[in-house]
C-alpha cells in the first residue's frame, strides 16, 4: 500500500461525466483568471479520476505545498510517472522541514509517509528507529487532528514481536478513539488475550463486534474463532460463510482502509474454521469436498498455517 494522498475534492457520488465536465470548465476559467490554487484543484480532479499523467502535469505547474505533497505521493508510488521513491521522499522532507504556515496542515501526513519510507527502505535506507521517530511526530501524542494512521501504525509497531504491548495498547486506544477501524479490531483482540491490558471479555466482544459491523475482516475472523472454540458451531459456520463470500482483498482494503495483510488473515481464519465445520459436520452438513476447498484457500490463496 502506497503513501496516503490528500482527501478528495470532488463528490464522486454525483453523475460522473456531468460533474467532471462542469468542474474542469470552472477550473480552467479560474486558472485563466490567474488563481494559483486552481492548478492544484484541477490536478486533484484528474487524480481522483485516475488520470494520473494529467494530474502530474497540473501539480508540476504550481509551487504550493499541497501540489508538492501530491507530487511526493505520485513519484513514490509511480502514478503517472515511473516510480522514483527517492524523489517522493525529498518532497515529503521539504514539507516536514518547512517553516511556512502553509505547510503546517500537511506535516503530520508527511511525517507518517516518511516513516513508511524508512520502514520499507524505499527512497531512503531502512531504519526502524527513524520510522518510529517520525510516526511519533505524526501521531502527536494522540491529537485527533494529527495522523490517525500513524497512531495505529505505532500500535502495530509496538505489538510486533511482543515489543511493548502496553505502548501498543495505548496507541491503538488513541487511534480507535480517533476513528481507526483497524485499531478498533486489534483492541478487541488485545482485550481478548490480555495483551497490554487485563483480560476483559466484555470489552473484547464490544470492540470486535463494532469493528466487524464496520467491515473489519480481521475482527470478523477472530469472532469466527471465538464462536468455534466455545462450540457455537451453527453460529460459526453461518458467520464464516458470510465472511468468506467477499474475498476481494484489494477492494476491501480500499473500502475499509485496513491493511491487506490483516484482511487476508481474517479471511484465512474464517475459511479455516468453516473448513473444520464442513469436515466434521459441526453446525452444518458434512461436506468433505467443500472442506478441502476452504483448506486449500487457507494454505494457497491466503498462505497461512494454523
Amino acid at each position: 500500500m502506497g503513501l496516503i494522498s490528500t482527501p478528495s475534492v470532488t463528490n464522486m457520488q454525483l453523475p460522473q461525466i456531468f460533474l467532471f465536465a462542469k468542474a474542469e470548465q470552472l477550473l480552467k476559467k479560474r486558472i485563466k483568471d490567474g488563481e494559483p490554487l486552481a492548478y492544484f484543484l484541477k490536478g486533484q480532479l484528474y487524480f481522483e479520476e485516475k488520470r494520473y499523467e494529467d494530474a502530474l502535469l497540473q501539480f508540476e505547474q504550481n509551487t504550493d505545498f499541497q501540489s508538492m505533497y501530491q507530487l511526493g505521493v505520485m513519484y513514490y508510488d509511480g502514478l503517472g510517472t515511473p516510480p522514483n521513491s527517492k524523489k517522493g521522499v525529498e518532497y515529503m522532507k521539504k514539507i516536514l522541514n518547512s517553516d511556512s504556515p502553509k505547510a503546517r496542515h500537511l506535516k503530520f501526513a508527511a511525517a507518517y509517509n516518511l516513516g513508511r519510507a524508512y520502514y520499507e527502505g524505499h527512497g531512503t535506507p531502512f531504519s526502524e528507529e527513524e520510522a518510529e521517530r517520525l510516526w511519533l511526530i505524526a501521531a502527536d501524542h494522540g491529537n485527533p487532528k494529527a495522523s490517525v494512521k500513524a497512531q495505529s501504525t505505532l500500535g502495530m509497531l509496538y505489538s510486533a514481536h511482543a515489543k511493548d504491548f502496553k505502548k501498543a495498547f495505548f496507541w491503538h486506544s488513541e487511534a480507535c478513539g480517533n476513528g481507526s477501524l483497524e485499531s478498533q479490531g486489534i483492541l478487541g483482540i488485545m482485550y481478548l488475550h490480555g495483551h497490554g491490558v487485563r483480560h476483559n471479555l466484555k470489552a473484547a466482544l464490544e470492540c470486535l463486534n463494532q469493528a466487524s459491523d464496520r467491515g473489519n475482516v480481521y475482527a470478523k475472523g477472530h469472532l469466527v474463532e471465538y464462536y468455534y472454540k466455545r462450540k457455537c458451531f451453527i453460529k460459526t459456520a453461518e458467520f464464516a460463510k458470510r465472511v468468506t463470500e467477499n474475498d476481494n482483498v484489494e477492494k476491501i482494503a480500499e473500502e475499509t482502509d485496513c491493511l491487506p495483510f490483516y484482511i487476508s488473515r481474517g479471511l484465512a481464519m474464517a475459511s479455516f474454521y468453516l473448513a473444520r465445520c464442513l469436515q466434521l459436520g459441526r453446525g452444518t452438513q458434512q461436506d468433505l469436498a467443500a472442506a478441502k476447498k476452504y483448506y486449500s484457500k487457507v494454505r494457497g490463496e491466503w498462505g497461512f498455517k494454523f
